[in-house]
């Protein structure tokens, strides 16, 4: 059986901070399971594995700075 190759997709997703924590939490709660975890991002389910890392990258520049909470994984073939 073949795996349909996905296309290219850069999506910024703004949440309130009541979904935001929701989404936290559930992640929180597969990971503590070691359960993959699923979320819905601009009307694509993704399916984030047991195999992925996590990281937590910051960023400053121009007056601005940000936070960013990585999820990364290979797909498997």
């Amino acid at each position: 059986m073949s795996v349909a190759k996905k296309e290219s997709r850069d999506i910024e997703k703004s949440y309130s901070t009541a979904q935001f924590v929701e989404k936290l939490r559930r992640l929180a709660d597969c990971l503590e399971k070691g359960e993959r975890f699923d979320i819905q991002i601009a009307g694509e389910r993704i399916y984030v594995p047991q195999h992925a890392m996590f990281n937590i990258e910051h960023e400053r520049g121009d007056g601005d700075e940000e936070i960013e909470f990585q999820i990364k994984w290979k797909n498997k073939a």
